[in-house]
């Protein structure tokens, strides 16, 4: 008997699911479950940028940030979907790994670390110090952060929005996001206290992820 292309068809998809019923009616399994499993591929959940769980509002950025896990793993900046810092682009180090972005246009304008345990504050204030109006500053702790920190550098992340960085101590992890200019203080910080009784890592503790969305200032007046 000669069938069409489509019959033909038909009848491969009717043998195979024979076929697998008769394989879960041998070994136990859940044959209706199978069965809709050939026919239906069970759907993804999506994925948005930087692998936030929903998409953020139009003229918002989206980030990710996560801090280093104790002094192996390296921190991560993700914006808008790009990897800013990481071990793979090979552009972290111990301390604080900062991103500089412009808040009218997402721009990327710098990325630096600054060694806070055997490293000169010095070089870190005369970055933080300049910074222009709306200026959008990701941080992500790696190892030891706060060591060389001195009232001025603290000082400095505060007037981005930082109300942790005060109680930043030895080897604590934290993340933040502030910005040049900001009114109010930043909703979009996390730290983890260095602690004997609670650390993940030993002399260390868990590594910090924090996601969101950003709003994207409108152009300054000229």
């Amino acid at each position: 008997i000669l069938l069409t292309a489509p019959l033909r068809g038909v009848v491969v998809l009717l043998l195979v699911g024979f076929t697998w019923l008769l394989a879960s009616a041998l070994f136990g399994g859940d044959s209706s479950l199978s069965v809709r499993n050939i026919f239906t591929a069970e759907p993804r959940p999506r994925r948005y940028k930087c692998g936030l769980s929903a998409p953020c509002p139009p003229k918002h950025l989206a980030f990710r940030l996560v801090s280093g896990a104790a002094n192996v793993i390296g921190p991560k900046i993700c914006l808008e979907d790009k990897m800013l810092v990481s071990s793979v682009k090979n552009n972290v180090g111990r301390g604080l790994n900062i991103a500089l972005v412009n808040g009218v246009t997402g721009e990327l304008l710098e990325t630096k670390t600054f060694d806070m345990w055997a490293g000169d504050v010095s070089n870190l204030l005369k970055f933080l110090r300049p910074l222009h109006e709306g200026t959008l500053v990701f941080v992500a702790s790696f190892d030891d952060a706060a060591t060389k920190l001195n009232d001025e550098s603290r000082r400095l992340f505060e007037e981005l929005g930082s109300t942790a960085v005060k109680e930043l101590a030895f080897r604590d992890s934290w993340v933040f996001v502030g910005a040049k200019g900001i009114e109010n203080k930043s909703p979009f910080e996390q730290r983890m206290k260095n602690s004997k009784s609670s650390n993940k890592y030993e002399g260390w503790p868990e590594s910090l992820e924090m996601d969101g969305c950003i709003p994207l200032r409108p152009p300054l007046e000229s």
